[in-house]
């Protein structure tokens, strides 16, 4: 979390023609040529995108592969570009570019790899220039702002022939991927169910108000796809999380990941056919818009998946299992990488070898194979789908009484004690001494899903949510655009 504390509020934009010309030049679709597989002796040049904390880890791990050379390091915050140039050049002894515009990144040649770790809001227009310039690209998760953008992302990496990786790491581990063969074969019977939990410390981000932007920072880039509007929080960097102009909120953060497995386990793809999601942004009052408990329930037909999200102190899930994903089956339970029996009991834990995940990517660009990669794109929209729908849930829903939960909640058929997760939840806030009849929670609307259209059924004001008003040229294409 940033410790600024001088804020100077800067508007300034590019020049209309600078960056209409500027996007032009990133607009291309790759040729044949263009998507060459790099030989095994070649250096890859690769830029970050973002230079806070992801962008700090990609930067390491990027310098620190054989064959690959950081060429460039971006981000409005001029500051932090040029902190983690230094860095950068203290690991590989070369000094790359730090500059504050993404579109300088993508119109040079000396780029073969781009790694996105900007905000949520810049994820899926960063991937995507990037691939019509004849970049491969690592985005980090979740992999869009919203479901349509996610779906363009799949479309020109597709169309483009473009290796695009999702930052979805625990696909990567050796773990994650021993259990899951174990439920493919049938050891822990039938699996309808699986839990994402995910409990952290979320204070509060202080009061709303008008705060100044340093003026290190180029606003009209750090803002990008989302609206030009003044700095309502004290923090310009990182709690830009909890905004929807820009975030995700906690589940598009950190839940994001054991929802990915989730998926992975139970075998599920596509968006499931309904959503229902409860919560809100409890136990105090601040700049933050989405969240900090969140309850969402995905139902898959067969299979359900449930998330569980908060941000005041609690208890652990369990004292076994605390939290990430856990699996229910008709034989047992599977948790923190190990099998537990019905009754909660250790039976025994998984091994197996991972692979580092960013080394994982770098194998799919030099093969050209997307089977290479453990977390194609395709996989990393679904996931963030996920979480798109549950937000879309919540902010369409309306407050309501611990009473009128309950009788809402309670009827739905899925593949979950629903009842018992919703008591769970209110019993965590009680603790809190909230009186829920007064401070209610948000009870979000049960959206019907069509899969094939990665669209709601009959609600307009959800469909709506399904993209964003894009601030010019900071523009997602259509899928017709994209041909």
């Amino acid at each position: 979390m940033s410790t600024l504390n001088r804020r100077q509020f800067l508007e300034d934009s590019l020049l209309a023609a600078a960056a209409a010309a500027a996007a032009q030049a990133v607009s291309t679709t790759a040729s044949a040529d263009d998507v060459a597989p790099k030989s095994a002796n070649d250096t890859i040049g690769h830029a970050v995108i973002g230079c806070r904390i992801r962008g700090r880890v990609h930067a390491k791990e990027f310098a620190g592969k054989q064959g690959v050379e950081v060429t460039h390091v971006c981000d409005p915050d001029r500051q932090l570009a040029d902190e983690l140039a230094e860095a950068v050049e203290k690991q590989q002894g070369r000094r790359p570019k730090a500059v504050q515009d993404l579109r300088a990144v993508f119109d040079d040649k000396a780029v073969d790899t781009v790694s996105v770790a900007a905000p949520n809001h810049w994820h899926a227009l960063a991937a995507i220039w990037a691939m019509q310039a004849g970049k491969d690209v690592y985005v980090e998760k979740p992999v869009s702002h919203n479901i349509s953008e996610g779906r363009r992302t799949v479309q020109v990496s597709r169309k483009t022939g473009r290796i695009c990786q999702g930052g979805h790491q625990y696909r990567s581990s050796g773990t994650n991927a021993a259990a899951v063969e174990y439920m493919r074969q049938g050891k822990l019977g039938d699996v309808k169910l699986a839990r994402s939990i995910v409990y952290g410390g979320r204070g509060s981000i202080g009061e709303p108000g008008k705060y100044e932007v340093p003026e290190y920072v180029d606003y009209n880039l750090f803002l990008g796809p989302a609206p030009m509007v003044p700095l309502t929080r004290e923090n310009l960097h990182y709690d830009w999380h909890w905004v929807w102009d820009t975030g995700c909120g906690e589940l598009g953060n950190n839940n994001v990941h054991s929802l990915d497995i989730c998926r992975w386990g139970l075998g599920v793809t596509g968006l499931g056919r309904s959503v229902i999601s409860y919560g809100g942004r409890m136990g105090y009052k601040d700049a933050g818009q989405t969240p900090n408990t969140q309850v969402c329930i995905f139902d898959f037909g067969d299979k359900t998946i449930v998330s569980e999200t908060r941000g005041l102190k609690t208890a652990p899930f369990d004292p076994q299992y605390k939290g990430g994903t856990i699996f229910y089956g008709s034989k047992g339970i599977i948790a923190g990488g190990s099998v537990f029996d019905l009754g909660g009991n250790l039976v025994s834990s998984f091994e197996g070898k991972g692979e580092n995940h960013f080394a994982n990517f770098l194998t799919a660009v030099r093969s050209r194979k997307r089977e290479d990669q453990k977390a194609e794109i395709l996989e990393g929209h679904q996931s963030a789908a996920l979480c798109h729908l549950g937000n879309i849930s919540w902010r369409l829903g309306r407050p309501a009484s611990p009473a009128e939960l309950r009788d809402q909640i309670g009827k739905l058929k899925v593949h979950d004690n629903a009842l018992e997760t919703l008591d769970r939840t209110l019993t965590h806030l009680r603790d809190h001494k909230l009186d829920l009849d007064h401070d209610k929670l948000t009870l979000g609307s049960h959206l019907q899903i069509d899969p094939n259209r990665e669209a709601f059924v009959g609600n307009q004001a959800a469909n709506d949510l399904l993209t964003r008003e894009y601030r010019k040229p900071f523009v997602v294409p259509t899928e017709a655009e994209i041909g």
